[in-house]
């Protein structure tokens, strides 16, 4: 690979954006679709022969199924799988970004409203992978870029697992980031859906504090047998949004919240609600001080999409193995518009985005708040829809209708809000003319 190659007769490499444990990210440009991509080349197996090869052509080709399930404007979209001089690349959306690491390297741990706001953000797209089947199992800092506006997104599915899917690792292997693994999954046990919440909680810890819950060591044995037994350095940090992420770190997995649950907590700490505190768990001692950041908002040209991420593979013998369980939404918005519902509790607002706009169609995000002073139980959110636009592609909600008027309904993790609290959903929509829509919406309460 080299500055100036065309993969697949259509990707020009424009230069080398990262590279990782598992391979390297190249930046490149469509020029079918006239667009800047990031393309993905796993490192092969070992040796030259044609099985390895094979071997290394399937792991491509079920990371980018995997990932591929997911549409969340809080996950790295991959938009194709090619093959060229007998190598698989995986085209995906290209991000000038940071990782959490490299923030956190640059400006210590972060405000709790911030990292509530992060947590919420991939929590939500988390559960939107939960609920297709997904478990990401490799959650870390370094699986999560941060974007030149604050916004983060979860990347990284090269070691997940969706139902359906065959297996990427061999019997006696703990898979992920040793501090940011779940303890039972330290310990050998299958990998769930708990051990995602988990190692998001770890990860916001790290964010909340400058370290994961458990420490560092250049011993990873030693940091794994800490893991395993839950230990969590009692947090300097106190408050709501402290108190969530203990929730997520709880030693039992059946006492965690769902990721769901978790981006439903998240929110309420992001908009100020209140929760009964959690006990912090008391183990080793806590770490020197840092100075704390406000949210962080990167100017000018930073790293691209973190390369495969830094997946540690410890033998563990005698045990079995664990069981192998992202669409883009633009700033700038071109239209905007705010309308009430019924003044009368409960009550939901919307408001109506065109973030996106090309020849055919458009992307749109609508943010639904609960406006009201009682809870919101699920909300509806409808518009009128010119003749010729219709949705091609919805996330975060679900279609009721369409026609003459288009009607969304919440989904199962984003139906429940407190007053103020606020969730989003987005869809692209084909549109003759150059039509968007009306700017124009109407939220309505369940029932």
């Amino acid at each position: 690979m080299y500055e100036g190659a065309v993969i697949a007769g259509r990707y020009r490499v424009l230069g080398r954006a990262g590279h990782g444990a598992m391979g390297t990210v190249w930046r490149a440009r469509d020029e079918r679709l006239d667009r800047v991509v990031a393309i993905k080349q796993l490192f092969g197996d070992a040796g030259a022969d044609a099985a390895a090869a094979e071997r290394t052509r399937a792991r491509t080709l079920r990371e980018a199924r995997v990932a591929a399930r997911l549409r969340h404007p809080h996950a790295v979209v991959v938009y194709d799988v090619v093959e060229h001089d007998a190598a698989s690349y995986i085209a995906m959306e290209y991000l000038p970004s940071q990782t959490l690491t490299e923030v956190l390297e640059g400006e210590g741990p972060l405000v709790p409203e911030y990292v509530a706001e992060l947590g919420g953000q991939l929590a939500s797209a988390l559960a939107a992978a939960h609920a297709e089947g997904v478990l990401h199992r490799d959650i870390s800092p370094n699986n999560v870029l941060v974007t030149t506006d604050g916004t983060a997104k979860i990347t990284d599915f090269g070691v997940a697992h969706a139902h359906g899917e065959g297996t990427a690792t061999g019997r006696g292997l703990v898979v992920g980031t040793p501090a940011y693994l779940a303890p039972e999954v330290a310990d050998g046990a299958d990998a769930g859906f708990p051990s995602d919440v988990y190692s998001l909680g770890a990860t916001l810890y790290a964010a909340l504090e400058g370290r994961p819950p458990s420490g560092t060591d250049h011993n990873q044995l030693a940091l794994l047998k800490r893991v395993v037994r839950g230990e969590v350095r009692p947090p300097r940090t106190t408050g709501p949004v402290t108190d969530v992420v203990l929730r997520l770190l709880h030693r039992d997995p059946a006492a965690r919240p769902t990721m769901a649950e978790a981006a439903r907590l998240l929110g309420r700490r992001a908009s100020g609600g209140v929760l009964p505190p959690v006990p912090a768990p008391a183990v080793v001692e806590p770490a020197p001080a840092r100075p704390r950041r406000a949210r962080v908002v990167f100017a000018g040209t930073a790293l691209v999409l973190a390369a495969a991420g830094i997946v540690a593979a410890t033998s563990i013998p005698d045990r079995p193995e664990p069981a192998i369980a992202p669409a883009q939404l633009a700033s700038a918005p071109a239209t905007t518009a705010f309308a009430p519902a019924a003044a009368a509790p409960p009550r939901c607002d919307a408001r109506y985005q065109v973030v996106k706009s090309w020849d055919g169609g458009f992307q749109g995000l609508v943010t639904v708040r609960n406006g009201g002073r009682a809870g919101l139980a699920g909300w509806t959110v409808s518009w009128p829809t010119p003749s010729g636009t219709s949705i091609d592609d919805l996330w975060n909600g679900k279609l009721l209708r369409t026609g003459a008027t288009s009607a969304i309904v919440n989904a199962e993790w984003n139906g429940v809000l407190r007053p103020g609290e606020t969730t989003t959903f987005g869809f692209i929509a084909l549109a003759r003319g150059g039509n968007r829509g009306l700017p124009v919406t109407d939220c309505r309460p369940a029932g």
